[in-house]
């Protein structure tokens, strides 16, 4: 193993890098820290959790160090370097992660992104900083506004640059780069790389180096991968069971939407379980809150969306559910980089219904793994689709990868015995059908029998009969005249 020693980095930051508890460098930041001192563009590849921030972050305080000052004025703390990124709380993250290296070094840095105030930003930008981490959409109003200069970058960053992309954030980042001088360093970072990826890097690096620790798209060989097959509509209710018996305490859930995010959160907490979502429509406060009661240990299910669940930085988090199969598979890979930083071990569980088979074999594809089925007794989706589900035999299993307790009951008896059964199923437990509990369906109420009773012709109805004459009184024949004729006269006889 490389020590940061060992990277040629200044005795500043090997003491600010020592404080924080690293000795080792990471394989990506063994290739990368050499190529950005030697003034190289890089394309940097690595999965979500292998030190890529500081891969980049620890050349660039180095070679920024040269202008370093303690002078008060701003004239002498131009913005050096600028690094974007896709979400508020990646911006959070390496913008922290800048200031803790270069704690030993007089360089200025700052933040700005969307959802607060901008004065609070202008006011940091008019006192000069070297290195400015932003979002795209509020630097560009910074840039409106005329509070950033770029005419002294030297170094450019796009960070998370497949995400960048996804959200649509192409045409705000080609306007930043028209805005930055000619002659800089270029370095892009994406935990996945697309062909659409290397033709955007086409078009602002200069021959640039490829680094790549792991094949792409690939996930952390310390992650486990389990698939439960199950209905729609007991998703909620395989959850809930799921946190309850096997006694979970941290877990980050995504969801499709923003409205689904909320509502799944308000059920689990309606159902005993701690929750919050955290998304886009939320404040920037609203979700800093989120995630520390969730770091905190006072909320246990994290419901986020793919959005606003990127950047985010818990440490060893244990796991990650998809609640929703990303349409994207490559948003599987950035999901569950929550777990298994580092190296730490972690656990990926995919709640999958019979409509998201497709998605499921899409991601297989994409990260070359089978991921192993597991069919929680109780839960099982309706057997004519099991079959498909599954697959091979031995991708099967019947909860004996599971660590909980009481396998061999009923889920229903399970969430008894742990003390646990969400309150609207509790109350219409008893009027269920013990073949309905166990087909896994997810109605409470009995089903209107003129859904399953076979189809049966109506009897024939004889046709109205026309009323007797007599029934009727007759009205005598009214003559109309002809338009403009007039009526013809009475022949004589």
């Amino acid at each position: 193993m490389t020590t940061f020693a060992e990277l040629d980095l200044l005795p500043e930051l090997q003491r600010a890098v020592a404080e924080q508890g690293y000795t080792e460098a990471t394989p990506i930041q063994v290739k990368a820290i050499p190529l950005v001192l030697e003034g190289r563009d890089l394309m940097g590849a690595a999965q979500t959790g292998t030190g890529k921030t500081a891969g980049f972050v620890l050349p660039i305080l180095q070679k920024l160090a040269r202008h370093a000052s303690t002078s008060a004025s701003p004239a002498r703390h131009p913005v050096r370097a600028l690094i974007l990124t896709p979400t508020r709380e990646l911006a959070v993250q390496v913008e922290e992660s800048v200031r803790v290296y270069g704690k030993h070094l007089p360089l200025r840095a700052t933040v700005v992104y969307g959802g607060v105030p901008m004065d609070p930003q202008t006011q940091a930008l008019r006192r000069g900083v070297e290195i400015l981490v932003a979002t795209p959409g509020r630097l560009l109003d910074h840039v409106q506004q005329k509070q950033i200069q770029f005419n002294q970058v030297e170094f450019f960053v796009l960070d998370e640059a497949d995400r960048m992309m996804d959200m649509g954030f192409m045409p705000d980042v080609r306007r930043i780069i028209s805005l930055l001088p000619k002659q800089r360093q270029n370095l892009l970072f994406s935990a996945t790389f697309s062909e659409e990826i290397k033709k955007l890097a086409d078009s602002f690096l200069k021959s640039p180096v490829m680094v790549e620790v792991a094949r792409r798209n690939s996930v952390a060989e310390s992650v486990t991968h389990i698939a439960m097959p199950v209905a729609r509509e007991r998703k909620r209710e395989l959850l809930g069971y799921l946190a309850q018996d096997r006694d979970w305490k941290q877990v980050l859930v995504f969801c499709a939407t923003r409205l689904g995010a909320n509502r799944l959160a308000y059920q689990l907490n309606k159902d005993g379980l701690h929750a919050t979502a955290i998304h886009g429509d939320k404040t920037q406060p609203e979700r800093q809150q989120a995630l520390e009661e969730f770091k905190s240990g006072k909320v246990r299910l994290l419901v986020a969306t793919d959005v606003a669940a990127r950047g985010l930085d818990i440490e060893d988090l244990p796991l990650v559910v998809n609640f929703d199969l990303p349409t994207v598979p490559e948003d599987y890979v950035h999901r569950i980089g929550r777990t298994g930083r580092a190296g730490a071990s972690g656990s990926a569980i995919a709640l999958v219904s019979p409509d998201e088979h497709e998605r499921l074999e899409a991601i297989e594809k994409l990260i070359k793994l089978d991921i192993p089925r597991e069919l929680v007794p109780g839960f099982e989706p309706d057997s004519r689709v099991v079959s498909s589900m599954i697959g091979s035999p031995e991708r099967a299993g019947r909860g004996d990868r599971s660590r909980g307790r009481g396998r061999d009951a009923p889920p229903r008896e399970r969430g008894r015995e742990s003390g646990w059964l969400p309150r609207n199923l509790e109350r219409n437990s008893a009027e269920r059908r013990p073949a309905e509990r166990h087909a896994g369906r997810g109605s409470q109420h009995p089903a209107d029998p003129i859904f399953s009773r076979p189809y049966e012709p109506s009897a024939p109805t004889s046709a109205p009969q026309p009323a007797s004459p007599q029934a009727v009184p007759s009205r005598p024949k009214g003559q109309i005249a002809a338009l403009l004729g007039g009526l013809p006269k009475p022949k004589s006889p």
